[in-house]
């Protein structure tokens, strides 16, 4: 018998309880599935349509023309400062666009991926933080209109845009906690595969995304703030329009939280349904 051979074979030890020990380094081994399913997800988005990824650039950009008729042109509602009312609306359409495409994308992302999930084990939590990514690729994109209108309008942003990622990173997990709320529930009522348009269509309107929060009434400016993306959305504009944009800061801090809460009960309910996925799927 050949006992070198033996001693470089790599051993397989089953324990109990080592999956779940392991599972955050799985994450880690797993990431060229992450990178598959994302470029994956990109491409079937886009695919056989005539302007590809211009898509990602004109719905933000006609929903801000909309917002900008009808809540300025209509409503006369005043901007922040001395910020065109266009890019009022657009720095607050590039976050509300992530989030809303991570929650539809994140729902209905474990019933897509249902035949993946039955039969190789990985962590499932790649599914729809990939989905995620998808999404904020989008948001990448919608940026050229942002600078574009800069150039249009004259208008240069102020030292506040160097802390832009640290608003963009707040937007992500408040839309991977969100999206993993909802890519939970829907794998266990399919009935949230209908709840999840309605929640998005109600939340642009609930959002202060065509108009400044500041036209909310300040008694209820703290109770407004418990929706998360206020505080995302009022984060953003700070950082873009400078000058005279403010933070309403008890709100802002109120946002912060529900977002973190957001992000960790989302991990954890996750987790608790994750093993039940691939027998309800």
């Amino acid at each position: 018998m050949n006992t070198g051979k033996l001693a470089n074979r790599e051993e397989l030890i089953i324990e109990a309880g080592r999956t779940e020990s392991q599972y955050w380094k799985d994450l880690w081994r797993y990431r060229e599935l992450f990178y598959f399913l994302a470029w994956r997800d990109i491409l079937v988005r886009y695919k056989q349509t005539v302007i590809g990824m211009a898509w990602a650039l004109i719905r933000p950009f006609l929903t801000m023309l909309v917002f900008t008729f009808v809540f300025q042109g209509l409503a006369k509602l005043p901007t922040e400062g001395n910020a065109p009312y266009p890019i009022l609306v657009y720095a607050a359409m590039l976050p509300w666009q992530f989030f809303s495409s991570a929650l539809t994308e994140c729902s209905n992302s474990l019933i897509v991926n249902a035949n993946l999930l039955s039969k190789v084990y990985f962590p499932r939590l790649i599914v729809p933080t990939s989905a995620v990514i998808v999404s904020f690729v989008d948001f990448m994109i919608s940026g050229i209109i942002l600078l574009a209108l800069m150039a249009w309008y004259n208008f240069v942003p102020d030292w506040r845009i160097l802390t832009l990622p640290l608003f963009i990173l707040i937007a992500f997990a408040a839309s991977m906690g969100a999206g993993l709320w909802l890519a939970s529930l829907t794998v266990e009522y399919r009935d949230f595969r209908y709840v999840v348009p309605f929640i998005v269509q109600l939340g642009l309107y609930i959002s202060p995304v065509g108009y400044s929060s500041k036209n909310v009434p300040e008694q209820w400016q703290l109770l407004y703030s418990l929706n998360p993306m206020v505080g995302v959305i009022d984060g953003f504009r700070w950082a873009i329009l400078g000058g005279e944009s403010q933070i309403y800061l008890p709100g802002f801090v109120l946002s912060l939280v529900i977002v973190v809460l957001l992000l960790l009960s989302g991990i954890w309910y996750f987790r608790k349904m994750e093993r039940t996925f691939a027998d309800v799927i």
